[in-house]
C-alpha cells in the first residue's frame, strides 16, 4: 500500500492508542492508517483513523477498534458495487457522518486506488469524496449530504449558553442561533469576538448530557473575522472527545445555514479551526446558490506516523 508522507505526531488522542476493548484484551490496530484531515500545509488538522477491506468487520469490532485508535472517529470502507460503504466509529459510539475522517478516508483511497472521485454510501446517505495526489499531501474534497436550517429552541440556546458560561450578550445578532444539518444536526452558536471563542470551556459529562438528549453531532462556536473567514470550534461530547480540530460535517452545516441566512459569503467561505488546541487547521466550503444543495468541503491530509501494535 502506498502512503503519503510522514507528518509529525502533534496530537493527542481522545483516548489512550491501543486501549483494550470491551473484554480487557488489547486491540491490533495494525490496520488502521492515521492521517490527519485539513492540515495547515505539513502541520495541523485533525486526526483519523481509516480502515479499508474486502468487507466491513461487525459493528462491535469496528467500535473497539476505534477506541483502540483514540481519534474522534474512524472511517471504515469496504467495497460495494461500484462505490464504497462506509460506516464512522468515535471512541464511544457510532456516527452517521464525519467530514474530517470522509477527507482522510479520500486521502487514502487515492494514495492505494488514484487519484479519482469515489462515490460512498453512509448510514443515511451517497456521498462522493475527491483525492488527488500532491507532492507532500493529498488533497481531498467532499461533497456533503444535502443541507437544512431552522431557529435554534431558546430553550436550548439557554441551556447550552449556561453550559460554556456564555451570555446572550456575548452572541453575535448578525448570525443567530440555528440548528444547521449537513449530515448531522448542529447547534451554531455565533460569538461576539476571538476573545470569547478563545475562552470556551464547558463540563465533558453536562456537555455528553445535553448533546445526546438534543441529538446533536457537534456545538458549532464561531467568530466571523470577515464575510468570508470563520474560526470555530466544535466541542464534541457526544463521541467522548472535548473538542474537535476540524469538523467537515459542521463547517458543511454552517455553510448551508449562511446560505439560508443570506449571509454575503460570494460563494465560499474559509474556516480556521484547532488553533486553540495547537492543531491549526484550515476547511474551505464552496456554497452553491439551489437552498438545500450539498457543500463541497475542501482540504489538505497528511499521512501521521503508524502506532506501535498494542
Amino acid at each position: 500500500m502506498a502512503s503519503a508522507t510522514t507528518g509529525q505526531p502533534d496530537f493527542q488522542p481522545a483516548v489512550a492508542p491501543g486501549a483494550s476493548g470491551a473484554a480487557g484484551s488489547p486491540v491490533d490496530t495494525s490496520a488502521v492508517q492515521r492521517i490527519a484531515a485539513f492540515s495547515d500545509g505539513d502541520t495541523g488538522g485533525n486526526p483519523a483513523g481509516v480502515w479499508i477491506g474486502t468487507a466491513l468487520p461487525p459493528a462491535a469490532e469496528m467500535q473497539r477498534l476505534a477506541h483502540a485508535v483514540g481519534f474522534s472517529e474512524t472511517a471504515f470502507a469496504a467495497p460495494q458495487g461500484e462505490g464504497w460503504r462506509v460506516r464512522y466509529f468515535a471512541p464511544e459510539s457510532e456516527v452517521a457522518f464525519c467530514g474530517h475522517a470522509t477527507i482522510a478516508l479520500g486521502a487514502a483511497l487515492a494514495q492505494r486506488f488514484g487519484d479519482g472521485r469515489y462515490a460512498l454510501a453512509l448510514n443515511d446517505a451517497d456521498i462522493t469524496v475527491e483525492g488527488r495526489r500532491e507532492e507532500t499531501l493529498t488533497a481531498a474534497a467532499l461533497q456533503s449530504p444535502p443541507t437544512r436550517s431552522a431557529p435554534a429552541d431558546g430553550a436550548l440556546v439557554a441551556e447550552a449558553l449556561a453550559l460554556f458560561g456564555y451570555a446572550e450578550a456575548d452572541l453575535d445578532p448578525r448570525i443567530p442561533p440555528a440548528r444547521a444539518h449537513g449530515g448531522l444536526d448542529h447547534l451554531v452558536l455565533a460569538l461576539r469576538s476571538r476573545a470569547l471563542l478563545s475562552a470556551m470551556r464547558y463540563d465533558l459529562e453536562a456537555g455528553r448530557e445535553l448533546m445526546k438528549r438534543q441529538r446533536l453531532g457537534t456545538i458549532v462556536l464561531l467568530y466571523a473575522e470577515n464575510n468570508t473567514l470563520f474560526h470555530t470550534r466544535n466541542p464534541f461530547a457526544i463521541g467522548g472527545v472535548y473538542e474537535d480540530a476540524a469538523t467537515g460535517a459542521a463547517t458543511a452545516a454552517l455553510a448551508g445555514y449562511l446560505r439560508d441566512l443570506g449571509w454575503p459569503h460570494g460563494g465560499a467561505i474559509d474556516v480556521v479551526q484547532g488553533e486553540d488546541m495547537g492543531m491549526r487547521s484550515r476547511l474551505h466550503a464552496a456554497i452553491g446558490a439551489q437552498p438545500g444543495s450539498s457543500i463541497r468541503v475542501s482540504g489538505t491530509a497528511r499521512r501521521l506516523p503508524d502506532a506501535t501494535t498494542a
